[in-house]
């Protein structure tokens, strides 16, 4: 007989845990083994349909918000049951072209409250977790590799600190070097091309994030020379532990690189964590060229109640509390000039994120001030192209895919200062869906990357009710 995960879980607890609260044990005990039911009933033979996966979120929910009503602990195969079962619903309707996954995700979105069901749905819909590398030409698993050998030494020390007033990282050189995935074809500073380190976001690592857009586009040309983070835990810890990894890579790249300048391009969280590591990793800002956050939340969100609505009641990912709108952490980056540029910067992103709200007008959570005068842009691409293909509905991962987005990032990479719109052919740009290059098939695979990410959320294992400390350097 076949033993789940959930009943494992369960035995460990009537093993271990029976304490002077029986009347709440077995509350819980009866949440989980709820949950367990509920989930095995939508499943069969490994498969669930729509219907039946929305059904089962909106029993399991119900069972949460009138159940315990004590805090509620220890319950981490709650949030493993409702990722198995994002990931066994069936497909079955392809979005057969770029126009139909836009107006599809539009009216999805559009009004919506509950990113549970709208994964499901855009699994119903081909955007299937798990679906990414194996749907890329030239890509694989591998791409995400956390464990990668990169044995050569930059030309001066990086480490433990590449300059003075660094702070101390809290990780050894191997794993922050380990965590850097640098292709074959990489040419670590010979010839025209420049270094580009892609740095992910949330609940995601770099090989996933960027095989089928900024990576795939930038592999033929003569001025990007990619390279990118699969930062272990899919940037669900503690926010700072992932800026360590962004600052370590500047520096160590740079110093393999015949000391070039490098370029960052940053998706979600991945704005923040780099934003955090210029602003306490003071070495890094004279290797940066450029900057360009896609989808960047620098104020933080208002929609972290929608990706873990039982909080506090369950547990959280570390990173998740941090982007909180009213967080320590947020206003601890924002604090000291925090809010301000230190190198050109390229801020990307989409009125119709879904993930990161505020993000439109003067309000929008991506944009950044310029008080240093490095040079800073900050590009809506709605108010750029109104009513035009390119400024239709992009949600918080379409904007990795958006034409004008890239045609911003590319004039950055190949002038001074950030990009300008006035160096870009809008009226080409602004009429197309995807930048050339891409196909059909990278637009799924990125679109992809949320449902990929809740269920990543939502099975991460050391949740908290608690914002992590903020450290001493930045007290």
């Amino acid at each position: 007989m076949k033993v789940s995960l959930i009943q494992i879980a369960i035995t460990a607890l009537m093993a271990s845990e029976i304490n002077a609260h029986p009347t709440k044990e077995l509350e819980r005990r009866d949440l989980i083994s709820s949950v367990d039911n509920i989930v095995n009933s939508a499943i069969n033979d490994g498969k669930a349909s729509e219907n039946k996966a929305k059904s089962a979120i909106s029993e399991i929910f119900d069972k949460i918000n009138n159940g315990v009503k004590q805090d509620i602990e220890d319950l981490k195969q709650v949030g493993k049951s409702i990722a198995d079962l994002l990931k066994s619903v069936v497909p079955t309707e392809d979005l057969s072209t770029p126009e139909g996954v836009q107006e599809y995700l539009g009216q999805l979105f559009q009004n919506s409250k509950d990113i549970f069901k709208d994964s499901i749905d855009m699994v119903a819909h081909g955007l299937k977790p798990g679906s990414i590398a194996g749907n890329i030409d030239g890509f694989s698993d591998e791409v995400n590799s956390s464990d990668n050998e990169n044995t050569k030494e930059p030309e001066k020390s990086v480490y433990p600190q590449a300059e003075s007033g660094d702070p101390s990282y809290s990780f050894s050189e191997k794993q922050l070097r380990s965590a850097i995935q640098i292709p074959e074809e990489y040419q670590y500073g010979n010839g025209s091309k420049n270094p580009v380190v892609l740095v992910p976001g949330t609940g995601s690592k770099g090989g996933m994030t960027y095989a089928s857009n900024y990576a795939k586009l930038f592999k033929d040309t003569d001025y990007a020379d990619p390279v990118w983070l699969n930062i272990p835990g899919y940037l669900l810890d503690d926010a700072q532990n992932n800026a360590e990894y962004v600052a370590y890579a500047i520096n160590y790249i740079s110093g393999i690189s015949n000391n070039k300048n490098v370029s960052i391009i940053s998706w979600s969280q991945g704005g923040l964590d780099t934003q955090w590591a210029l602003k306490y990793w003071i070495s890094t800002r004279s290797k940066v060229s450029n900057f360009i956050p896609i989808s960047p939340d620098f104020k933080g969100t208002k929609m972290v109640p929608v990706i873990c609505p039982f909080f506090p009641k369950l547990d959280c990912p570390p990173s998740v509390l941090q982007q909180d709108f009213n967080s320590t952490f947020i206003q601890v980056l924002r604090a000291d000039g925090g809010d301000s540029a230190y190198v050109p910067t390229t801020s990307i992103y989409s009125g119709f994120d879904e993930i990161v709200q505020p993000q439109s007008g003067n309000g929008a959570s991506a944009i950044l001030n310029d008080d240093r005068n490095v040079g800073v842009t900050n590009n809506e691409v709605q108010t750029i192209c109104p009513n035009k293909p390119a400024g239709k509905y992009y949600t918080h991962e379409g904007s990795l895919y958006n034409p004008v987005g890239y045609a911003l990032a590319v004039d950055a990479l190949t002038h001074d200062g950030p990009g300008q719109l006035s160096r870009i052919d809008l009226d080409t740009e602004c009429g197309k869906i995807v930048p050339e290059g891409l196909t059909y098939t990278d637009l799924l695979a990125t679109e992809a990357l949320i449902p990929e990410a809740l269920a990543l959320i939502i099975g991460y294992d050391n949740k908290t009710r608690e914002e992590p400390a903020i450290r001493s350097y930045a007290q």
